[in-house]
């Protein structure tokens, strides 16, 4: 038996959801700062990836309103509803000062 110490990662067994449940946001009540350019482009989106690639599980497709819901106050501000939109279909921008995601590191 050694008498090596064992080192634990704290997050080696967390998973993506229990991760992104400790970030911090500021909500901006006022302004989102995501939004569609065309909602048609939306409903001919036949993979939606924008739903399947968030992080952050922003984005949800509303079937009977044929409607994409985007919950902005979650968004990690990452950018990936810009990349893999096939229509470059998205309004985003950061947030206004003092509001969104706050990042802490070490």
């Amino acid at each position: 038996m050694s008498n090596d110490p064992v080192i634990m990662k704290p997050d080696a067994n967390k998973g993506l959801d229990d991760k992104l449940y400790t970030v911090k946001y500021e909500v901006d009540e006022e302004n989102s700062h995501l939004g569609v350019i065309d909602p048609e482009a939306c409903i001919r989106c036949e993979r939606k990836p924008c739903i399947s690639k968030c992080p952050a599980e922003v984005y949800r497709w509303l079937e009977n309103e044929q409607e994409l819901e985007i919950a902005y106050e979650n968004c990690l501000e990452c950018g990936t509803c810009r990349v893999v939109c096939p229509y470059d279909n998205f309004e985003w921008e950061y947030p206004r000062g003092g509001f969104g995601v706050a990042y802490k590191f070490g």
